[in-house]
């Protein structure tokens, strides 16, 4: 019996299709030093996943002095910076598990609580026509870990997303998910997943192949 593909994969950008997240540590230990602040690994650890309009009220209480829309704009600012001098860093196996699953025509969309222009940033860096959808975190109302963006992709695919497989770095991203509905990958990368709501932690998308993907719904529909 042939196993039925997924309705469409849904991607975590930062962390999941790219090692980004270095990038945003570094942004965010700048803007808080510069006001005089300190910014720790563990601090920069508590917003992975998060949206950036909730985590710009962290950087407030920790002591910098900008409104919320200018504090992004210049963490975002400076990941551009840094992908544009050193390059966009893929995860392990990602791009290539991306690149099987547009072959397979398995619809695919980024959902991301970066910003647009950071998007297609990373997206005009892969050499092949990548995602049906984009959603970011300048086009929903609700961030990560609320279930919104996700239903968004979905709906923006025409397809159930009950019907769907998520890939995600971060509890905050897997619990979005999967509210939603989704089947949800953990792929673990700064921060521990394990008390996250996953279906399955892959250590690495290395090697992962489209039915390795497909047969996680099938999973979940025969343990219904």
């Amino acid at each position: 019996m042939t196993t039925r593909l997924p309705a469409a994969v849904l991607w975590d950008m930062d962390g999941t299709l790219v090692d980004t997240e270095r990038y945003w540590m570094a942004a965010e230990e700048e803007l808080v030093e510069s006001f005089g602040g300190r910014w720790t690994h563990e601090d920069a650890l508590g917003l992975v996943g998060s949206g950036l309009w909730e985590s710009a009220r962290v950087f407030q209480a920790a002591g910098v002095d900008l409104d919320a829309d200018t504090i992004v704009a210049r963490l975002t600012a400076r990941v551009q910076e840094q992908l544009a001098e050193h390059g966009v860093p893929w995860r392990p196996g990602a791009r290539e598990l991306l690149e099987a699953l547009r072959l397979a025509s398995v619809p695919t969309a980024l959902v991301t609580m970066s910003v647009r222009s950071m998007a297609d940033d990373v997206v005009r860096a892969i050499p092949f026509d990548a995602f049906d959808v984009i959603v970011t975190g300048d086009s929903v109302g609700n961030a990560k870990p609320h279930p919104e963006p996700y239903l968004a992709a979905a709906d923006a695919l025409g397809v159930d997303v009950r019907d769907c497989v998520a890939i995600e770095d971060s509890p905050a991203g897997l619990t979005s998910a999967w509210s939603a509905g989704a089947v949800t990958i953990g792929v673990p990368n700064f921060i521990s997943l394990d008390e996250a709501p996953a279906h399955v932690l892959w250590p690495t998308l290395a090697d992962k192949s489209v039915a390795d993907v497909a047969a996680l719904l099938e999973a979940r529909e025969a343990s219904a």
